[in-house]
């Protein structure tokens, strides 16, 4: 029984508590140290998970596409990405259908600070801490390239943040639609990449992913403002109350607070949606470098033809500059002496 409890502590979530409902008491969940202990577990199934994909997936296809180690790195770092988002997408896509998040968008901000957590929700977040804290040490464990690593490091130190930080914060709710949106993209960037490593001449993926990314930004942007700009200030409890979890509602009720947040938001899109611009120009700049490359090479290939065609020659042999027939007598005519 001892045990079991010690299980119990890396296996489920902790500070279960019994909240009042219509129907009875339902089962929430809050935040505390013994987390840590129940992401530890998690860190060990993610990386025995990222070598089973590894292992039985990625390794058997970079075998039959022989690609270079500029490329096989980068092959296995989105096939990774891949099976990591969509299994996220799926899952965050389940969790806010159930509790009713897209259905009623109020309930973002109604009743904050969302202290209690369905067994869902808090599941999904220590879950989602595991995988990007298992993505460390999985640096050295995949012989990641050093000049790969300041970019790795950057990109799960950003996700680390906006996952533990809405999870601290109290903001799970809207942050739970903001992974969604953010991995839905996410997804559709790194299976474009995996497609154009199998056939680098198919790109139709990536159009897909520039639609898909534009749409989320600016589904992104909508909901803070909606949320930020008028959810957040109209909550009725508007004290600082860290011990009960309310960090921001007083901060919000501040019109230059909530303008200037706002305003970090905005420039934060405008940044990400400048890096997409520059990507997508580069992207078609080299596309039509190659394109011409392609036909000048083309044109180059039909001159080179049309020269090394053979000339026609008269009928006969040269001997000494001078043509014969096949008999050996000369193909020009004589002329008849005058009788």
């Amino acid at each position: 029984q001892v045990t079991a409890k010690t299980a119990f502590l890396f296996i489920l979530p902790q500070y279960n508590v019994s909240v009042p409902a219509a129907d009875g008491e339902l089962v929430h969940y809050h935040y505390g140290l013994k987390d840590l202990v129940t992401i530890l577990f998690y860190i060990f199934i993610a990386i025995i998970l990222h070598a089973v994909v590894q292992e039985y997936a990625l390794d058997k296809i970079n075998r039959r596409l022989h690609l270079s180690k500029v490329k096989h790195s980068k092959f296995n770092e989105s096939g990774q990405l891949v099976a990591f988002h969509l299994t996220s997408v799926l899952w965050c896509l389940y969790v806010v259908v159930t509790e009713g998040y897209v259905s009623n968008p109020r309930s973002l901000w109604e009743s904050y600070p969302h202290v209690y957590l369905p067994f869902q929700v808090k599941f999904f977040y220590l879950c989602q801490l595991a995988y990007w804290l298992h993505a460390l040490p999985e640096l050295y464990f995949q012989k990641v390239r050093k000049e790969e690593i300041p970019r790795q490091l950057q990109y799960i130190a950003l996700y680390l943040v906006h996952v533990a930080g809405a999870y601290l914060l109290n903001l799970t709710r809207l942050g739970l639609i903001l992974l969604l949106l953010q991995y839905l993209a996410e997804f559709f960037f790194h299976m474009a990449r995996l497609v154009y490593f199998t056939d680098e001449n198919n790109e139709k993926l990536f159009n897909v992913w520039a639609v898909v990314f534009v749409v989320t930004r600016l589904f992104t942007l909508t909901l803070y403002i909606l949320v930020i700009g008028f959810g957040l200030p109209r909550v009725e409890n508007q004290a600082l109350e860290p011990e009960r979890g309310n960090f921001f509602s007083f901060l919000f009720n501040n019109v230059l607070f909530r303008m200037s947040v706002l305003l970090l938001v905005c420039l934060f899109q405008a940044s990400v949606m400048w890096r997409f611009i520059h990507f997508q120009l580069r992207r078609w700049r080299e596309y039509w470098n190659e394109q011409s490359a392609r036909k000048r090479a083309a044109a180059a290939a039909s001159g080179a033809k049309q020269q090394a065609k053979p000339l026609k020659r008269d009928s006969g042999y040269h001997e000494n500059g001078v043509v014969k027939a096949e008999n050996g007598t000369s193909p020009r005519t004589k002329k008849l002496k005058s009788p």
